[in-house]
């Protein structure tokens, strides 16, 4: 038998079909990096989604406090909402703002004016979603602590002198207090350095709070498991500056200072919206 003539054709498939093999895993191989640079190129064209902010007023003001940062934030391109604050109770008002951010989708950054900086403090606490807590001229209650307390822990509020009240009837029965800001004096108490057309304006259509909501003591305090970051306003004479500090050095907030009025929101609103923007960048990794 010739066993070169029965074998050379057993070679030739042999070759073949390694041949074949060869071009295979050649084509995997290109049809692998293929998709990785699509992949890659899809990553390059979409961006990390940036955090929604939401942005929550205090006494005495409404959403529109926010109109310059808000303009300034979506030119930077985040998504912006600014809910009105109901301001008839710690509890409640928490419960309605937690109720609303389980209606934005992603992660959240959570910016307090005032009186709000006490309401996302409590309504944050256990949620996942929010990962940071932007603390404007605002309260940053313990556990066990009232708006109230806090502004007459240190010197240099003059509000007391500035309000009026107006008494309101309580659902269940009873009176309430609403107070405001005398319209005379809204502009030295809460807004000095804001062009006085526009204190008018504020003044006519300022939220008034319930007395009883500055003096509900808090049940929770989400800056101590999120990150916060304070602006404190050194012309405040809501929340004496020294109650700013105070409150921001026990939440190991990331601090800043600002020549300003309590109403800093409107009349620094770049110094504003950049503060809120360091705290959105942190969220991005």
């Amino acid at each position: 038998m010739n066993f070169r003539t029965v074998f050379r054709p057993v070679r030739k498939r042999a070759t073949a079909a390694g041949a074949a093999a060869a071009v295979a895993v050649l084509s995997l191989a290109a049809a692998t990096s293929a998709d990785a640079t699509s992949e890659h190129r899809r990553s390059e064209k979409q961006p990390t989604k940036k955090p929604t902010v939401v942005l929550v007023h205090g006494a005495f003001a409404d959403s529109s406090s926010w109109n310059g940062v808000i303009k300034r934030l979506q030119r930077d391109g985040y998504p912006v909402v600014a809910p009105a604050n109901p301001l008839r109770g710690l509890a409640s008002d928490a419960e309605y703002l937690d109720s609303y951010l389980k209606s934005v989708k992603g992660p959240i950054v959570l910016a307090g004016h005032s009186y709000g900086g006490a309401v996302i403090s409590q309504a944050a606490d256990g949620n996942p979603d929010v990962k940071a807590l932007v603390y404007i001229a605002a309260f940053t209650p313990e556990k066990g602590e009232s708006a109230l307390e806090l502004s007459t822990k240190y010197p240099g509020s003059t509000l007391p002198s500035a309000l009026n009240t107006v008494s309101f009837p309580l659902p269940g029965g009873g009176t309430g207090t609403d107070l405001y800001i005398s319209t005379e004096k809204f502009h030295d108490q809460f807004a000095a350095d804001v062009a006085t057309p526009i204190t008018d304006l504020m003044a006519a259509t300022q939220r008034p709070v319930a007395a009883s909501a500055l003096e509900e003591k808090a049940t929770r305090a989400a800056w101590k498991t999120i990150p916060s970051w304070s602006l404190i306003a050194t012309r405040d004479f809501n929340i004496p500056p020294a109650a700013q500090r105070f409150m921001a050095e026990r939440a190991h907030s990331r601090t800043a200072e600002i020549d300003a009025s309590h109403a800093v929101s409107v009349s620094r609103p770049d110094e504003v919206a950049r503060l809120i923007t360091k705290a959105a960048r942190s969220t991005v990794r």
